[in-house]
């Protein structure tokens, strides 16, 4: 049973929520974010990114910067930034993007569902990048970036969902990238047990982005414990902040990838090798968007080609039993990545970058006119594939999944 309970938000009070808003901070690069908070003073990436605050070259991981999050943050609750709710409710977090919303469920998680794999996770996390989540988090004794689930479709959830958003919204804004994000208070006590029963029901939930923040939030909570022995289990420590999504309102761009060279190859003996395990075909300047499962675009200097894997009928009909292997972006890691190009590990090899689909295949284009000799536009991995990986216990290749768009931290924050 996944445990999903109210809490006591700190929100931003009434008409601050577009200046406070922000994306998350781990897509931004350093000079990135210090160019998103100009003329923001609000913005809340100044307490997710706290070494903006400092000379560029600052060791991000300093003591001191960890601190300055923790002051700058309760230093706009004492200034109205922010203000806390009266009790413990849920709330309703609706994105909308090019014309298609998704309508999510604000709640904590519970460590302990983590743990014992309630919720499902499908990819690994890096000690490095967990470890700067946890001291931020301690520091500030507040988790302020959501975790965000998926749950698949539950009827009561649903109906709940669209009465309540049926209603005038807490707040309703467009930021800057055009993404627009409204929010509702879910404080009537019926639909509270509503909400909390549904989730009693399900006996999985899935982590869809925020791994390493879920991993992070989940070894602050046990940390905790330790420094409580004789804690009864609802201390706001034993949970963390989240927002679930149905699985029918969810979508995920492609991942795509760039490679800087080909392993020593001429690109009449790349193409030779790629021909043992696709079919190729040579279409110029007509972009590639892969339309379906097995299919791959690829861009090289001269053009682009369209690739059809081989063994696409046969994974599909293995995909039951073998959900990772029939993944497209293993495909192309199985097939042409590892034995042709010689890129073995994804994670850690310099030759191989990663290009969310929400950039667009220009994006590629431009990638191997600077810097790489062939980027590959991937066809998105679906939820349900995601949700089967999942289930098996099993982990995606590095980089599987993009989910657009991305939840804004500093709309709820969880203090413990």
């Amino acid at each position: 049973m996944a445990k999903i309970r109210p809490f006591q938000a700190w929100r931003p009070a009434k008409g601050r929520e577009q200046s406070v808003a922000a994306l998350p901070y781990d897509v931004y690069s350093s000079m990135e974010a210090r160019a998103a908070v100009e003329g923001r003073p609000d913005s809340f990436l100044h307490v997710d990114r706290p070494e903006l605050f400092f000379e560029p070259g600052h060791d991000m991981y300093a003591p001191e910067v960890y601190e300055h999050a923790r002051t700058l943050l309760w230093d706009m609750a004492k200034r109205g930034v922010f203000v806390k709710e009266e009790r413990p409710c849920y709330y309703l977090y609706r994105q909308t993007m090019n014309g298609h919303s998704q309508t999510g469920i604000v709640g904590c998680a519970a460590v302990d569902d983590y743990v014992s794999g309630v919720i499902k996770k499908h990819e690994n996390t890096r000690a490095e990048k967990e470890e700067d989540r946890i001291r931020h988090v301690t520091a500030c004794g507040a988790q302020t970036g959501p975790i965000f689930l998926a749950y698949r479709r539950n009827e009561a959830l649903s109906e709940l969902i669209a009465r309540k958003t049926d209603t005038p919204p807490e707040y309703d804004f467009v930021s800057e990238d055009g993404i627009g994000h409204t929010g509702w208070v879910i404080a009537d006590d019926e639909d509270i047990r509503t909400i909390r029963d549904a989730f009693d029901a399900m006996d999985s939930i899935y982590i869809a982005d925020g791994h390493h923040r879920c991993a992070s939030a989940v070894k602050v909570g046990l940390a905790k414990r330790e420094e409580h022995p004789d804690y009864d289990g609802n201390e706001e420590f034993n949970s963390f902040l989240s927002v679930l999504f149905p699985d029918e309102e969810l979508t995920i761009l492609d991942y795509n990838r760039v490679v800087k060279d080909l392993g020593g190859l001429t690109k009449e003996q790349f193409l030779a090798r790629l021909k043992e395990h696709f079919t190729v075909e040579f279409c110029g300047a007509v972009k590639v968007k892969p339309d379906k499962k097995g299919t791959f675009g690829m861009v090289m200097e001269d053009g682009w080609y369209r690739l059809t894997s081989k063994r696409a009928e046969q994974l599909l009909s293995e995909a039951a039993e073998h959900p990772v292997e029939a993944l497209d972006v293993s495909v192309l890691q199985n097939d042409c990545l590892a034995p042709i190009l010689g890129i073995t590990d994804p994670k850690t090899d310099r030759r191989i970058d990663f290009v969310g689909g929400i950039r667009g295949l220009d994006e590629l284009e431009r990638r191997v006119k600077e810097d790489c000799v062939v980027a590959f536009a991937m066809y998105p991995t679906s939820i349900d594939e995601l949700f089967a990986v999942a289930d098996k216990g099993l982990l995606m290749p590095p980089k599987s999944t993009w989910f657009e768009p991305k939840l804004r931290s500093g709309l709820y924050i969880h203090q413990f």
